[in-house]
């Protein structure tokens, strides 16, 4: 029997991606590959919403003052765009290997409702912790492990992957739903809760992170009191609201330089800076490099 790490594997040789040091999307929208032989020390990155899992290597996570480890068969739901530090190590000389699965809010929002009309929910609270943070790790289960097999089966096949990819996807997105951290992503889908109520304040971040924003303007967004927005956005994020802004600024300035070609002050001005040397001193802080080095 094929394992994940097998099947991945393959794919990447179907593929021709055996050089391949980052990401690229698969047949199936929304369903991105990612390997690398190398790894990587520990440098700031920007997590998006989804289900990342590995089936080969490990990563450490650090975000604000909290570690996070995943390794081969582990799984993380990520709710919310989550900046942190990511350190990527291969073991045994086979490279890293695993998949990042967007997830579709109106996917989600059918498939919770879907699950509450079942009484699904309220058995779930009662076995699983309250409160989330928008990152979390977990094993994963058996289930989970049988549909992202199925899925990566898929994938070798273009008609298959055109065909069945889309149900496959509802199916893993159940899977962490039902699953160990499935909170995280309920709590998402509730419009009312913080925890959505602050994810509707970081959509704002990373749609209008060139303008000016106030922490007052993201409490407004979250229809939430200062203080109140405050403590939320911290158990979410582990970060300040201001923290989060400035790493989401900087990201997007360091993927214009580096992908785009952007001068650093134009860079700096894309992103809202107004000072070009707060925005190097900032920078070289994040990155622990200047700009012009990166």
């Amino acid at each position: 029997m094929q394992t994940l790490a097998n099947l991945m594997q393959s794919y990447v040789d179907k593929k021709g991606w055996n050089d391949l040091e980052g990401i690229k999307e698969t047949e199936i929208d929304g369903v991105w590959l990612y390997r690398s032989s190398n790894g990587n020390g520990r440098q700031p990155f920007t997590y998006e919403s989804g289900i990342i899992l590995l089936a080969q290597g490990r990563k450490n996570i650090y975000i604000g003052d909290r570690p996070v480890t995943y390794a081969a068969g582990d799984y993380l739901v990520v709710g919310v765009p989550m900046p942190l530090e990511c350190e990527a190590m291969p073991i045994d000389g086979e490279p890293l290997l695993g998949l990042s699965i967007t997830i579709d809010p109106k996917r989600l929002h059918k498939l919770v409702k879907q699950l509450e009309e079942q009484g699904f929910l309220e058995s779930y609270c009662n076995k699983h912790k309250a409160g989330s943070s928008g990152l979390e790790s977990t094993e994963m289960e058996a289930l989970m492990l049988d549909s992202c097999t199925r899925l990566m089966k898929t994938l070798h096949c273009e008609i298959e992957a055109n065909i069945l990819g889309d149900a496959l996807i509802d199916e893993v997105v159940y899977r962490a739903l039902t699953g160990a951290e499935g909170r995280v992503l309920f709590d998402l889908a509730h419009q009312d809760g913080h925890y959505a109520r602050v994810a509707k304040a970081l959509s704002k971040v990373h749609e209008e992170y060139d303008q000016t924003i106030t922490v007052q303007s993201l409490a407004e967004e979250a229809n939430m009191s200062v203080s109140a927005f405050h403590n939320a956005f911290r158990n979410v994020t582990f970060e300040s609201p201001l923290q989060y802004l400035k790493k989401v600024r900087l990201n997007k300035a360091k993927d214009l330089i580096q992908i785009e070609g952007m001068r650093i002050s134009d860079a700096a001005r894309r992103v809202g800076y107004s000072s070009p040397s707060q925005f190097s001193r900032e920078f070289k802080r994040h990155f622990n490099a200047t700009p012009r080095a990166i």
